[in-house]
């Protein structure tokens, strides 16, 4: 079976939310050099504005925004844009803030100054997270197939392993196609890595 593709860079709209001029200069020109569709906001209420107009794909945001802060900008992109890939730049991370991006599920969590490297890694990887889901059909040429010895609890275990190796780690890819919730999976992965399987 083929694993999805990446979305063309030229196909992605990426909106940059820095105050900081300088900074949002260099991340647009960055980001332009790369071959993106590329728009800058100075505030989270003007990329709000610039979203309802013409949603994008991606946003790169400032967790110290004026007025609306960076992680309540994203909340309210997320209300018209649910599957809007976020990577997040602070000066100032905190545990919380830390902990709040991962709740909002982002792709990256960088503190400045990020090296373009890094920010050129995290697009990467929001471009291979945009990537169309296959349908859930499952091929495991390296699994035997299930057999009357397999009790149901292996069976799923096969399952629910093999289809993770196919998104090769996604866990938010593997989820949607086992029509499961990311709080499901990961239980059941946590209980299989107690058990002693690699995931």
């Amino acid at each position: 079976m083929t694993l999805p593709q990446p979305k063309p860079v030229a196909e992605a709209r990426v909106l940059v939310v820095e105050d900081e001029s300088r900074m949002r200069d260099l991340l647009v020109r960055a980001l332009a050099g790369w071959g993106f569709a590329v728009a800058s906001a100075r505030s989270g209420e003007e990329a709000l504005r610039l979203n309802d107009q013409d949603p994008f794909d991606i946003v790169i945001l400032d967790l110290n925004l004026p007025g609306l802060d960076g992680m309540a900008t994203l909340r309210k992109l997320r209300e018209s844009v649910p599957h809007v890939q976020a990577i997040v730049l602070t000066g100032f991370a905190s545990v919380e803030a830390a902990r709040q991006a991962v709740h909002l599920d982002v792709v990256e969590f960088l503190t400045k100054p990020a090296h373009l490297g890094e920010l050129e890694k995290a697009l990467d990887r929001a471009l291979r997270r945009m990537a169309p889901t296959p349908p859930a059909v499952i091929d495991t040429p390296d699994l035997p197939p299930p057999t009357a010895g397999m009790t149901l609890d292996e069976v799923e275990r096969n399952h629910i392993l093999a289809s993770l190796r196919q998104h090769e780690g996604n866990r938010t890819a593997t989820a949607r196609a086992l029509g499961i919730s990311r709080r499901t999976l990961y239980y059941k992965l946590e209980g299989y890595e107690r058990e002693g399987f690699t995931v």
